[in-house]
């Protein structure tokens, strides 16, 4: 189940910056830096080895992993209250725990592969997990997220 996973995130991932770099001006793609091969192990990641929660989402570990000039990754464990991002669409793909997030107006299930499409201006999570701590998913932003663009909602 973990390979599956694995797969679908970097497809989703290789397809998402194709797309992006595809649809950026020349002159923005040859000043971008590249990026670098290499691995990761995801499913080692845990909250103890990721970065502090900010002081914007407290209880949220978040570790950026890929930044371009058309999109980042990071991966993500916790929770996050409603919000939205004005000038940023986003992916989610569940990659352990369980749980429940809001999607516009109605809440979603959660569970391992789980992938969650948030278009700008639509109100998401409001996270809760159900698994006691474990919830750890990818998260892909394009284009890049200013750090101030984060509106909670009621």
């Amino acid at each position: 189940m973990k390979q599956h996973i694995r797969t679908v995130a970097i497809a989703v991932i290789a397809f998402a910056m194709g797309a992006v770099i595809t649809h950026l001006p020349q002159s923005a793609r040859a000043a971008a830096a590249p990026l670098v091969a290499g691995t990761y192990d995801l499913g080692a990641l845990t909250a103890d080895t990721m970065p502090a929660p900010t002081t914007t989402f407290p209880n949220l570990h978040s570790k950026t992993m890929v930044v371009e000039d058309g999109m980042t990754l990071a991966v993500q464990m916790g929770t996050a209250f409603k919000h939205q991002h004005y000038t940023a669409d986003e992916v989610q793909i569940v990659l352990e725990g369980s749980g429940t997030e809001w999607l516009g107006d109605s809440q979603i299930s959660l569970k391992p592969g789980t992938m969650v499409v948030i278009p700008r201006n639509t109100t998401h999570a409001g996270l809760v997990d159900t698994s006691g701590g474990h919830l750890k998913f990818v998260s892909m932003k394009s284009p890049p997220q200013d750090p101030s663009d984060v509106h909670p909602v009621p």
